[in-house]
């Protein structure tokens, strides 16, 4: 199953979801300023990406600037930021079973569907 880790707010977001609409194929929507990855699920996301965490984090946030711009950061706290703090994750986040990409450009999302 095809899930897209969607921000409504965010229209790179809704382009994702309209792009998964229009590929007919089944998908999940998970809005996930609501329902926040644990830590196990973020880090399968990372690594089903090939990225390292620093590489998933929004740096332009405010939350970001004001709170860990200029750390050094582990992986793992760098992860805990993204779950404290939910808006920090990149958007959208598209999965299909081992594979994710990050729908920036939207026509990222096409390499897996």
């Amino acid at each position: 199953m095809i899930q897209i880790y969607h921000n409504p707010r965010c229209s790179k977001s809704r382009q994702g979801v309209a792009l998964l609409e229009a590929s007919g194929k089944d998908f999940e929507i998970v809005k996930y300023l609501e329902n926040i990855p644990n830590k196990e699920e973020l880090t399968t996301i990372i690594n089903k990406l090939n990225i390292t965490s620093i590489q998933l984090v929004r740096k332009n946030e405010a939350i970001w600037k004001e709170q860990y711009k200029g750390k050094e950061l582990t992986d793992n706290e760098v992860i805990e930021a993204m779950i404290e703090h939910p808006k920090l994750i990149e958007r959208p986040i598209v999965v299909n079973n081992n594979q994710a990409v990050i729908g920036r450009p939207v026509e990222n999302i096409n390499e897996i569907i």
